[in-house]
């Protein structure tokens, strides 16, 4: 924002120091003079003339004083609003690295520094996300692309190529790029909390999507078990749903090879509401576990079930879906095996 230079905080400063200090100087020099007329008998008449000069000495002194020393204090006050000034710049300019770290007892402009600091820690953690992010996902569209690029390219240099199974793989990659793309501007929708919000139940929501992903489940011998209370929050219905859908798709692919299980439960609390995911499987470690949400994170190579890797984005969209309803999630490995997926959203207020 471009403005008009005006005079600075220090001068204000000095200024209104040497103002107070004059202001309470002229004020002594008054009560002195008056107490002189009051009860000091008969004063000379040339007093007057005696004390004006050297009243108005008093005065300059105290003027030249007051100018100086509030310069000087008003100097040694703001230097820490001036180092926060210019990290605040240096940060501006795209270096998240520098930070304040002011010495000494805590005030206002340490508490300050402190908070720009915090500040300046989670800006440059963002950032090395969306940058890790941009570059996994540019890599993840290139290897479909660059597959695309190398059939066509086979098939037009060999006219006698079986057109059919290059159209079938075409078709196939082509399929992924466009899953990968979509579950992409997905997670940047839900990151942007551009959805509108509206009154959802929970176990509604889990129902849907359990009946939705029951071929799936079949296709895999896994059993889908849905349970729980009616649970109402605010939000999006369909970011909702694609949050369960996600997890109860993860659950059953990420199962055991055959008899494997999947729990999903629904529960009411006065501030929050909880939807938990469990699935049977192998054995995690919560080293492991704690990775998922990453974006382009698929586990092991053992967990992903050949014919249906996923594009990496399932948990890291979930994320980012529950932090724009303002929730919590939890991944915790089950000690005979599988996953533990617990979402907490907040309440919705009771209907009136």
């Amino acid at each position: 924002m471009d403005r008009a230079r005006g005079a600075s905080v220090r001068l204000k400063l000095t200024l209104s120091y040497a103002g107070f200090l004059l202001l309470a100087g002229g004020l002594l020099l008054t009560a002195v003079w008056v107490f002189l007329l009051r009860h000091v008998p008969g004063p000379p008449p040339g007093a007057l003339r005696t004390f004006a000069p050297r009243a108005a000495g008093v005065l300059l002194f105290l003027l030249v004083f007051g100018l100086v020393g509030g310069w000087i204090v008003a100097g040694r006050m703001l230097a820490p609003l001036t180092r926060i000034t210019d990290a605040a710049r240096t940060a501006a300019d795209g270096s998240l690295s520098h930070r304040l770290r002011l010495p000494g007892r805590g005030d206002e402009f340490r508490e300050l520094a402190d908070a720009f600091d915090l500040m300046l820690d989670r800006l440059e953690a963002l950032v090395a996300e969306h940058r890790r992010f941009a570059a996994n996902a540019s890599h993840e569209l290139r290897t479909p692309l660059a597959i695309m690029q190398t059939l066509l390219d086979v098939a037009r240099k060999d006219p006698n190529s079986a057109t059919g199974e290059v159209v079938d793989r075409l078709y196939a990659v082509n399929a992924r790029a466009i899953a990968l793309t979509e579950a992409l501007l997905l997670f940047s929708r839900a990151e942007q909390r551009s959805f509108a919000r509206e009154r959802v139940d929970l176990s509604l929501v889990a129902e849907q999507a359990a009946e939705t992903l029951l071929p799936l489940a079949e296709k895999y011998g896994a059993t889908i078990e849905t349970a729980g209370d009616i649970a109402h929050t605010v939000g999006s219905p369909t970011l909702l749903l694609q949050l369960t859908t996600n997890l109860v798709q993860n659950a059953v692919v990420h199962n055991l090879p055959e008899h494997g299980y999947v729990w999903v439960t629904t529960s009411d609390g006065p501030e929050s509401v909880t939807l938990t995911v469990e699935n049977t499987g192998k054995e995690l470690t919560p080293a492991l576990t704690a990775t998922l949400t990453e974006p382009f994170q698929r586990g092991t190579e053992q967990r992903i079930r050949a014919d249906h890797a996923g594009v990496g984005l399932g948990l890291a969209i979930v994320n980012a879906i529950v932090h724009a309803h303002d929730g919590t999630l939890a991944l915790s490995p089950r000690a005979d095996g599988g996953l533990c997926v617990t979402v907490r959203l907040p309440a919705a207020p009771p209907d009136r």
